[in-house]
């Protein structure tokens, strides 16, 4: 099957090797019924994937159902996947199918499969193994015919590592992998997905199409799209809407994509052990609590310096010691002995100048409060991540629904 033909119908731009090897493997599985796992970047386009095995399989006339697995919460996506019994929990006045039981003779398109809880991940094993699945609350043994494609963005080897994922599941949910490539692999498809957008959102909002100059099409194609087409079709979008002049330049251009400016957009090491932690809200909370320790440390050192270089006065260094004769500490202090020997502090240093050991017991008060650090952190994630909540959960190390919980427990706004 020509592949242009498929690009065409589905409104997929580009010629990149990566992306044409994978559509190819797409329309050859096809026809068969073979469990396909679709891995890439978020915003890379994974969900027409499964649209083009879909549409180019015998089951093209029967249901398909597309299920964000991350989106669902954990206490009801068995409830969703596989349907439920009357009474089998709080609030089931009625029976229900599940989607499992809708798409029969059909295909599940299971988004974000990593974000499965492990009990969920062994019904779908044994669907997958047998066909056979049980609703929530019952006991009588139902079967299904569906094709199930999954995706995610996730590094799936590293959650089976981390007891996450169960590498059973993994195996049988890819028999077939495609991997789609992010954006900065294809660098010759971001100017034709740019005129495509443009060009699109010039007809929506009845105006003439934004055009790149030559200097523009360079800082675009320079660019490192972490939002991959996602980040791209927005920008777009918001040039067309925003801008009066419909040529722009690499300065009007660099004004819409963050971090362009300062050599900030270049390419970062990542250390790979650091990545792939598994974060959860207590380590979340251990986060803040290193940051407290660490700025009430230099704090006390700041204070320190100032007194041994003699640059607080006589009453502010009356009022240090009094603070000290009132703590809880044994500290025998003689206001007439240099003040650094009125300190205990344990210091070591490497410097040929000065050896020595010290302690310190500088107490400082202040108004810690983990959860206005949390809020703030939580902020600052949504602001860099223009309010995306997926990518500032993956930032702060947390589930998105964890987010989503904190989010409505601090009252964030948008």
């Amino acid at each position: 099957m020509n592949l242009q033909t498929v690009k065409n119908r589905f409104g997929i731009i580009g010629n990149a090797p990566a992306l044409n090897r994978a559509l190819d493997v797409a329309v050859q599985v096809a026809p068969t019924d073979i469990t396909v796992l679709i891995t890439g970047e978020s915003g890379t386009g994974k969900e027409n994937m499964p649209k083009i095995i879909h549409h180019y399989s015998s089951r093209k006339h029967h249901e398909y159902i597309a299920v964000n697995c991350g989106a669902i919460p954990e206490g009801t996506i068995d409830s969703e996947l596989f349907g439920h019994e009357k009474g089998a929990f709080t609030g089931a006045t009625d029976s229900r199918k599940g989607y499992f039981e809708v798409a029969d003779g059909g295909t599940i398109f299971l988004d974000e499969v990593a974000e499965l809880p492990l009990p969920t991940q062994v019904r779908l094993l044994r669907v997958l193994e047998t066909g056979e699945f049980i609703r929530v609350g019952s006991s009588k043994v139902k079967k299904t015919n569906v094709r199930i494609i999954a995706a995610t963005n996730e590094n799936v080897q590293s959650a089976i590592e981390k007891g996450k994922f169960r590498e059973d599941l993994f195996y049988r949910l890819s028999t077939v992998p495609i991997y789609l490539p992010p954006l900065r692999e294809r660098k010759d498809d971001i100017h034709l997905l740019f005129r495509k957008f443009s060009a699109d959102f010039g007809e929506k909002y009845r105006m003439p199409s934004v055009k790149l100059m030559d200097d523009a099409v360079e800082k675009l194609t320079s660019y490192n799209w972490p939002g991959n087409i996602r980040q791209l079709k927005n920008v777009a979008e918001q040039i067309s809407v925003i801008e009066s002049e419909r040529n722009v330049d690499a300065l009007i251009l660099s004004s819409y994509l963050p971090n362009v400016s300062g050599g900030k957009n270049l390419p970062m090491v990542i250390d790979q052990s650091k990545k792939d932690e598994n974060f959860s809200e207590r380590d979340l909370l251990y986060k803040v609590l290193f940051d407290l320790k660490h700025d009430v440390t230099e704090m006390k050192r700041v204070i320190v310096d100032l007194i041994n270089n003699n640059e607080l006065s006589n009453n502010e260094k009356s009022a240090i010691i009094t603070r000290l004769h009132n703590t809880n500490d044994d500290l025998s202090i003689n206001s007439e002995e240099p003040v650094i020997n009125q300190y205990k502090i344990e210091h070591q240093t490497s410097t040929d100048s000065f050896q020595g050991t010290f302690q310190e017991s500088v107490e400082i008060e202040e108004s810690l409060s983990l959860e206005e650090r949390e809020k703030e952190l939580i902020q600052k994630a949504l602001k860099k991540h223009n309010g995306r909540r997926k990518n500032a959960a993956k930032e702060l190390g947390i589930s998105e629904r964890t987010l989503y919980r904190k989010i409505k427990e601090y009252e964030i706004l948008k």
